[in-house]
């Protein structure tokens, strides 16, 4: 093999290698850009409450529910959910939040009884973008000091 033909693999070797190490770092950007425009769809009270709340659980789960409605539901379609705390309510809207979602709670009265029930439905601009980046992982990033 010639001196100039190893010098050319050389030089397509290395420029792959950048290629692809800025293609990683533009999409960790966009990755990081989308998760901080969905936080700040999140009203200021409840990232706080998000931020300090303790129940990581419960947060995930509300988040793989919503995750879930957002890839399997077709337009128009409604995620009923009947949560009584009124903080974990709180949550579940800053969840909604983050994700672009319409939820409204409203009063449910059965008799003597009532019960609180949140609609949760995509908004009719445009289809729903999942983040990479979840809230709960964003989270534990912003608590760790990563982010």
């Amino acid at each position: 093999m010639g001196v100039k033909f190893l010098k050319f693999i050389w030089v397509t070797i290395i420029k792959a290698l950048e290629s692809s190490s800025s293609k990683r770092k533009g999409r960790v950007d966009a990755d990081k850009m989308a998760v901080l425009t969905a936080w700040h769809r999140v009203d200021c009270r409840t990232r706080d409450a998000l931020r300090r709340s303790f129940l990581s659980d419960l947060v995930y789960g509300y988040e793989e529910c919503i995750r879930a409605f957002i890839k399997e539901s077709g337009d128009g379609e409604v995620l009923v959910l009947h949560v009584q705390d009124p903080f974990h309510r709180l949550l579940l809207h800053g969840i909604c939040e983050f994700y672009n979602l319409v939820s409204v709670t409203a009063t449910q009265s059965k008799g003597t009884a009532s019960s609180k029930m949140t609609r949760i439905k995509k908004r009719k601009v445009g289809s729903v973008e999942l983040p990479n980046i979840t809230l709960v992982q964003f989270l534990r990033m912003a608590k760790e000091g990563i982010w």
